[in-house]
């Protein structure tokens, strides 16, 4: 079985893939087609069904595995792939593991780094506040992913994203020793929580209803005020917690409800938009050879990346 990271413009592919997204389309003489999202455990790729029947469109659908015969091709500087033969597959006849790409650190390590930044945090409030929530969404924590596209989009992909956040706020807070790391710790820790409700699960994730219609952001805050009530906590730490979650996507255009308006903030959104970055170059370049050009990158005003040769001297 050949990679979707190996592909090559020009290929012929026989093998299985996933189907993470499928849209029908319709073209000029009436016959429908099917814009595909297929994935193995080591990237995705678009794919074109062209004249497609009534009985393939019953089976492609999000989350199941088919056959596929295709070509490798290119359109606007991204592979695609051309199907060319398609058919269903049996349940239980691939492992679902070939197919879903998880976080490279163990889970074993994730639990006790999270474990680690938990115990790390001495404000009693704050530290209440974020162990209560985490403890209570603790297991989907551990599986979920972060997005379900752009970045950490895979299994477990959620928490090994915030603890590079968490290391990323260790790091600053020994260069800016004004800042409160014990908030700043925490609000990393809790920024994306409400993901384990604004998505359906760590496996082909989508919008639920309640993400579409509240969103992450807004669920995480809430959720800071039920604790707030549960845990009878007076201080500010639930206000200071709750304007972290709220403003850290940074922009209103982006979601924020409101600015950044303390350092804790201004230092959360830099980190979290830092992190999820360097994982889209990562991917693009996981999938670029050396002294190419990636694809084009939306999050980067629709730029293409050069991959540096290791060896500058070829």
């Amino acid at each position: 079985m050949k990679w979707i990271k190996d592909f090559e413009l020009g290929d012929l592919f026989r093998g299985p893939l996933l189907i993470a997204n499928a849209t029908k389309g319709t073209m000029a003489n009436g016959q429908v087609f099917l814009s595909l999202s297929l994935q193995d455990k080591t990237g995705t790729i678009e794919g074109k069904r062209w004249e497609v029947s009534d009985e393939e469109l019953s089976f492609l659908v999000p989350g199941n595995i088919v056959c596929i015969d295709g070509d490798v091709t290119s359109y606007r500087d991204n592979l695609q792939l051309k199907i060319l033969h398609i058919k269903q597959t049996n349940e239980g006849e691939f492992d679902a593991s070939n197919f879903t790409s998880s976080s490279p650190v163990p889970l074993d390590e994730l639990k006790k780094k999270l474990d680690y930044y938990l115990n790390s945090i001495k404000d009693e409030d704050i530290k209440l506040i974020t162990e209560y929530l985490v403890k209570k969404y603790y297991d989907d924590f551990l599986v979920y992913p972060a997005a379900v596209r752009l970045h950490h989009e895979f299994v477990s992909g959620l928490i090994h994203h915030t603890l590079q956040m968490c290391d990323l706020a260790e790091a600053i807070v020994k260069i800016y020793d004004d800042v409160n790391r014990d908030l700043l710790i925490a609000g990393v820790l809790l920024h994306d929580l409400g993901k384990t409700i604004e998505l359906s699960g760590p496996i082909i994730p989508k919008y639920t209803i309640e993400g579409k219609l509240v969103g992450h952001i807004s669920i995480t805050h809430a959720e800071i005020q039920i604790a707030k009530e549960k845990l009878k906590i007076t201080s500010e730490a639930p206000m200071l917690l709750s304007h972290l979650v709220l403003s850290h996507h940074g922009k209103y255009e982006y979601g924020s409800p409101v600015l950044p308006m303390i350092k804790e903030a201004v230092l959360l959104n830099l980190i979290d938009d830092l992190d999820a970055k360097m994982a889209m170059l990562d991917k693009a370049y996981d999938l670029t050879n050396e002294g190419e050009f990636t694809s084009r990158l939306f999050a980067f005003e629709d730029r293409s990346f050069y991959k540096i040769k290791k060896d500058n001297k070829k």
